[in-house]
């Protein structure tokens, strides 16, 4: 009202001075007065409107035109010629000086492209012709406001596409091009590239390649703006996205490099927050070998701003290394295998041990051969270990002509025959335990080559049927009975992976126990074709190539042992670590990501670098953690365990709460076994946390307790009830939450545990002081009463109802009564039970509070029964004494003395669901 006073004194202040005169369209004879100046106005055309304030030296007037211009095409738009001229005089107004002006008109070209597009059929090309020059003319104003005002309008535009690409490549991007030259404004410079790089995406890879890449690039290395390389760094990321893996590689990688290692820690720390974009768009090799070199130098950064966002990065970066397509991925010399089983990856990871492939196929006629093979690589990486690196085993490959695998060298450290003793017995050459065991200390390769040369003139064949012959010993009867109890607990886990490599290492110690040793010897020295553990000649070439290696021989107790070594500290079920501190270094040793940076991000919990870093980079962490889980693989868990462990720990009640609202997806990823022996105790723990903790695995309950077993997850009924009480008796959300959960969770239990345990829980949330909390206490109940209907015996559904009438319809508070009529609704609504069932428990206790003395449950009881239950065709079709009783409460309710209880039982109005009518009620309190 104001703004129009004020036009209305401008317009009559310029008529009494005789500076205008308005009568040239409108035809009519201007009187000067204060009164009709408003008809006089409205007489002109929209046109003449339009010129008319468009011409005025008030800036307010000028705005006002800018901010009409939509209205104005609006009402012109029936006419071609009249949009034409409203987009010409718009043109006129873009040169206004005033640059409040400009910036309101740049607002409204959006919506007027807008509309151009629709009635694109009466306005051609208007807007690439009439208001894109503007839009781009803008990008360079002398202004800041009306730069970035057109800067937000382009972006629109091309989000919406309401530009079209050959506009984009000769109108938009020619101009941005122009405005990052050397010789540009610094601001406008800055500005632009920032346009450029946010554009990028809308446009697509052919247009970002052509005429947008190469300038990006240039700008990365502006010497002089340290401003334009930090925006560069800072959307890096999004231009890797969208030009693709080789683009990335031979263009853009170069001048990452370059960034991340700028004098500014500004541009430092953009790098650090753009690094995961920049890997994705990265092949594996590249990824493994140069990006994780780049980021370690970004962790170790002289700026604590640049290593506090390398941290915070750490655990995106190491989730790139994740196999896409799984979670259980393997990666061996550099290379990614997706979706092949476990033998054909150890297959693969083998083949170098024999000499040829042909030759290889014929070790695996024989089951058991086959199935010790493919127990010697699933086992954890832990149980691996390499003694030199693989270009010291490449170069050991070369002296000797041969290719074997490095880890193999290792686990030979007994002295060898000499070439003139007789060879090793087929059953001694292929022992598959001779690939598994507790780690090794590293040893000297070449030291240890020069000592069996001493030792080569001082054995004799007699020597080396004594190793034979200590290469067996007995195994107690209780060993055994152990080694069988193990495997038939685990059995009925045998789905998962873990328990299957448990069960088959279980098998096979078992299997090499029961061997007598003297018929193994006697074996040994037999002929090759006779063997069990056949192997081929060019097998036997394979191994006594390198018979200058020392060679043991591990007995049964020794296979025996570590399979219960390899149980009892290593599986899921291990609770205690038993490791020394070198032992367990080890075993956070992994081959999915570089071990460097996993190490870095395990150093997360450290108290140090919160001193050093930042004082949440263990919240960091475990916000992280999940996405690292899944890279590494369940069989890479116990290199996170401890870790995850300390977080659980953490004084910080923002860790803990982190890692409760994600405990559920963690379990998902571990699988049963892991999930019962690492994670439930953590999960309990939550339980009794404070509430903000709590309010996380509350949260997501059921998708914690649903991969949980069917046993486990019945002692967790007795804490249920716990959740009632909080901190705040205050937090109504918290009971709201459990009362959602509830209804998941009766899925998951029997019929006798839900009436044991779930439903006093359930009823007494439909006592609760708020109304929110009631509302989806009502949906619970009639959920419940859904499920132990359907569910044997009939006696818990009966028995519900009758405490239903008990506890609610005959309360004494008029807010009880009222529960009773919503959980009948409800119930009805949602056909939680057959309307005859309802009919005989319910409904003759519902009828009865038409007789209620307060308003508000008649009112209810009249939407029940004229909006829902004579919906239901039961009530429709069926003539009997339930139908009759409705219709007599019904007609005793249009004669109440309440005018709303008349209304609703008299016509049907529209109709209104449980939650609305909890809302017309009075009884929605706090």
């Amino acid at each position: 009202c104001m703004q129009i006073w004020l036009l209305e004194i401008f317009i009559w202040y310029d008529r009494r001075v005789g500076v205008d005169d308005y009568s040239s369209e409108s035809d009519v004879i201007i009187i000067p007065s204060a009164l009709d100046f408003v008809s006089q106005d409205e007489m002109l055309t929209p046109l003449g409107r339009l010129d008319k304030y468009a011409a005025s030296e008030n800036i307010f007037n000028r705005q006002m035109v800018a901010r009409s211009l939509l209205d104005t095409l609006k009402e012109v738009s029936d006419d071609e010629r009249d949009c034409i001229a409203v987009l010409e005089r718009v043109s006129r107004l873009a040169d206004d000086s005033e640059p409040t002006v400009r910036a309101e008109l740049m607002e409204q070209v959006p919506h007027i492209a807008m509309f151009c597009q629709e009635n694109r059929p009466s306005i051609p090309y208007a807007f690439s012709k009439y208001l894109l020059p503007i839009v781009v003319r803008y990008l360079a104003d002398q202004n800041n406001q009306v730069r970035k005002t057109s800067q937000a309008a382009l972006l629109v535009l091309l989000e919406q596409e309401l530009i079209e690409r050959y506009d984009v490549e000769a109108k938009v991007c020619p101009v941005l091009v122009e405005l990052t030259a050397p010789d540009s404004n610094d601001d406008v410079k800055t500005e632009a590239v920032a346009i450029m790089c946010k554009m990028a995406s809308m446009v697509g890879k052919d247009i970002t390649e052509r005429l947008i890449l190469p300038r990006f690039c240039e700008m990365c290395c502006d010497c002089r703006m340290f401003h334009v390389r930090k925006v560069c760094a800072a959307n890096f990321g999004d231009i890797c996205s969208v030009v693709g893996q080789q683009a990335t590689e031979e263009m853009l990688l170069p001048r990452f490099f370059q960034l991340c290692s700028d004098n500014v820690w500004g541009v430092r720390k953009a790098c650090a927050e753009c690094f995961m974009a920049v890997s994705c768009a990265t092949s594996q090799e590249v990824r493994r070998t140069k990006l994780s070199t780049l980021f370690i130098n970004l962790i170790s950064d002289p700026s604590r701003w640049v290593r506090q966002a390398a941290f915070q990065s750490l655990g995106p970066f190491i989730s790139t290394f994740a196999n896409p397509s799984s979670s259980g991925q393997f990666f061996k010399e550099e290379e990614s295998t997706e979706d092949i089983p476990t033998h054909d990856v150890q297959s693969q990871t083998e083949l170098p041990l024999v000499a040829d492939e042909s030759d290889f196929a014929e070790t695996l006629e024989n089951d058991k051969e086959e199935s010790n093979f493919m127990l010697v690589h699933s086992l954890p990486e832990t149980m691996f270990h390499c003694t030199s690196s693989s270009e010291s085993c490449q170069e050991a490959a070369n002296k000797n002509e041969q290719s074997f695998d490095c880890c193999s060298i290792a686990v030979l450290p007994a002295p060898a025959p000499s070439s003139q003793e007789k060879p090793l017995s087929d059953q001694e050459l292929y022992n598959s335990f001779n690939f598994w065991r507790t780690p090794l200390p590293k040893i000297d390769i070449d030291l240890e080559l020069q000592e069996t040369a001493e030792t080569l003139d001082s054995e004799t064949q007699e020597g080396e049927q004594e190793v034979v012959a200590s290469a067996s010993s007995n195994v107690t009867m209780a060993t055994r009975k152990e080694l069988e109890e193990m495997i038939e607990n685990l059995e009925p886990h045998i789905d998962d992976p873990d328990v299957k490599a448990q069960v088959e290492v279980l098998s096979a110690a078992l299997r090499a126990s029961s061997l007598d040793p003297q018929e193994e010897t006697t074996a040994g020295i037999g002929k090759s074709v006779d063997s069990q553990n056949e192997l081929s000649i060019k097998d036997h070439l394979s191994f006594t190539s390198i018979q200058d290696d020392p060679v043991p021989l591990i007995n049964d107790t020794d296979i025996v042992e570590s399979a219960l070594r390899y149980i009892h500290n290593d599986s899921d079920f291990s609770t205690n670590s038993s490791f020394s501190p070198e032992e367990e270094k080890k075993s956070k040793i992994q081959d999915i990501v570089p071990q460097a940076l996993l190490d870095q991000y395990l150093s997360m919990t450290d108290p140090s670098r919160a001193q050093t870093v930042d004082t949440e980079i263990a919240k960091h962490c475990a916000y992280s953690l999940p996405g690292v889980a899944l890279t590494l693989g369940r069989q890479n868990w116990h290199c996170l365990k401890d870790t995850y462990e300390t977080l659980a720990s953490d004084m910080q009640w923002k860790v803990r709460r982190t890692l409760a609202f994600s405990i559920h997806e963690l379990a998902v990823i571990l699988g049963d076994q892991l999930t019962a022996g690492d994670l439930v105790p953590v999960f309990n723990g939550f339980l009794k946390d404070l509430d903000e903790v709590r309010i996380g695995v509350l949260k997501h309950l059921h998708d914690f307790l649903k991969l949980l077993h069917p046993d486990k997850r019945r002692e967790y009924l007795y804490q249920l009830q716990e959740f009632l009480v909080t901190d705040n008796s205050r937090n109504w959300r918290f009971r709201a939450e459990l009362a959602e959960q509830l209804i998941l969770l009766l899925d998951l239990y029997s019929a006798r545990d839900i009436y044991d345990y779930l439903r006093p829980i359930a009823l007494s949330l439909c006592a609760d002081k708020v109304s929110s909390v009631r509302w989806i206490s009502f949906k619970l109940v009639s959920e419940m009463v859904k499920k132990l209907y359907s569910a044997p015996p009939p006696t818990f559904v009966v028995d519900l109802m009758n405490e239903l009438v008990e506890t609610f319809c005959r309360c004494q508070k008029w807010s009880g009564r009222q529960t009773f009529a919503f959980i009948c609704q409800t119930i009805i609504e949602d056909d939680c039970l057959p309307m005859d069932q309802f009919a005989e428990h319910l409904l003759p206790h519902l009828l009865l509070l038409a007789s209620d003395r307060v308003p508000n449950v008649r009112v209810l009881l009249a939407k029940t029964l004229r909006q829902t239950l004579l919906e239901k065709e039961y009530f429709l079709t069926c003539v009997s004494a339930h139908q009759e009783a409705v219709e007599q409460t019904i007609v005793a309710l249009q004669m109440d003395n309440d005018n709303d209880v008349k209304y609703f039982a008299s016509i049907h109005p529209a109709s209104t669901k449980i939650a609305d009518d909890a809302m017309s009620t009075a009884s929605s309190t706090y």
